[in-house]
């Protein structure tokens, strides 16, 4: 069958397409996957020719080191393989005449077949980051879009607490919120944007208030209140350049960050009064209200 985008028939014709577009023997046949795969050797040609100017982040480097030390260690690469049969007059003793000397060398070529993993992982990893740094501007419907939110849910996966997690969703949101300032008069786009922001802002906010319930301390709040000053004046600047329709859909995402600034307010005095949350939602913990202030 041959109705997979990637079945062998079209991964072999793409190679073909990528080898004439570097130059290549032209092989003078035309597929009826052709019109299919021509915008795919389009961006490997922009890929290419137009390769990033960027350094690897030092924090990468230092992840990526972690994780190969790490999974070197779990694989046993490196380590000493057991030690040949010992041979007794110059025959190897009974029983150990083929195990001996086979399963040694077995070992030694399935650590190098790792290692030889392990090299190619760390190598697609560092090429990867400088694709997903050139995708840092892409905007909804740019080739590399899809390479940005990708980026995203790596970063995601490999948040070691809670609050690293929270703080990466009020980072998206902040990004967001760049690109929709990019897609004024495009409402539809406009509006999916600002959807997933709310959505972000949702996740970040749950995120750390939660924390900063389950520990009883309110510092953890200081980045949500952060967050809120500077989106809401962003939101607020771009209430002027945008049509009525985007206007109105910019009106409720200003209201979340004002609901979210009252819960953080809420959340913080009930820390202080030492009260447990009566629940939660969409945002975290539901605060109870201070004696005093009813």
């Amino acid at each position: 069958m041959d109705s997979d985008l990637f079945s062998r028939r079209r991964a072999e014709r793409f190679s073909q397409l990528l080898d004439e577009a570097d130059g290549g023997r032209r092989h003078h046949v035309r597929s009826r996957v052709d019109d299919q795969l021509a915008p795919l050797v389009a961006v490997s040609q922009r890929l290419r020719t137009g390769r990033p100017d960027v350094e690897v982040d030092a924090r990468f480097r230092t992840g990526l080191r972690a994780m190969l030390v790490a999974t070197a260690e779990r694989e046993g690469i490196g380590a000493a393989t057991a030690e040949p049969a010992r041979a007794t007059g110059g025959r190897a003793t009974a029983g150990t005449s083929t195990r001996g000397s086979f399963l040694p060398a077995v070992t030694a070529r399935r650590a190098r077949a790792r290692g030889a993993v392990l090299v190619g992982v760390a190598a697609g990893a560092i090429a990867l980051s400088g694709i997903s740094a050139a995708s840092e501007n892409a905007v909804p419907g740019d080739a590399l879009y899809g390479m940005k939110r990708s980026t995203e849910r790596a970063q995601l996966a490999l948040a070691s607490s809670d609050i690293s997690r929270g703080q990466l969703f009020l980072d998206f949101a902040r990004t967001r919120l760049g690109e929709a300032a990019t897609l004024r008069g495009d409402r539809p786009a406009f509006t999916a944007v600002l959807d997933d922001m709310d959505a972000d802002t949702r996740q970040g906010v749950r995120l750390l208030t939660a924390t900063a319930a389950q520990r009883a301390e309110p510092a953890g709040l200081d980045s949500v209140d952060a967050f809120l000053t500077g989106q809401r004046r962003e939101l607020a600047g771009l209430l002027g350049t945008v049509t009525r329709a985007e206007r109105d859909r910019t009106h409720r995402s200003i209201a979340l960050l004002d609901t979210v600034r009252k819960r953080s307010d809420a959340l913080r005095a009930a820390i202080a009064c030492d009260l447990p949350a009566s629940g939660s939602d969409a945002l975290g913990p539901v605060p109870e209200v201070c004696p005093g202030d009813r």
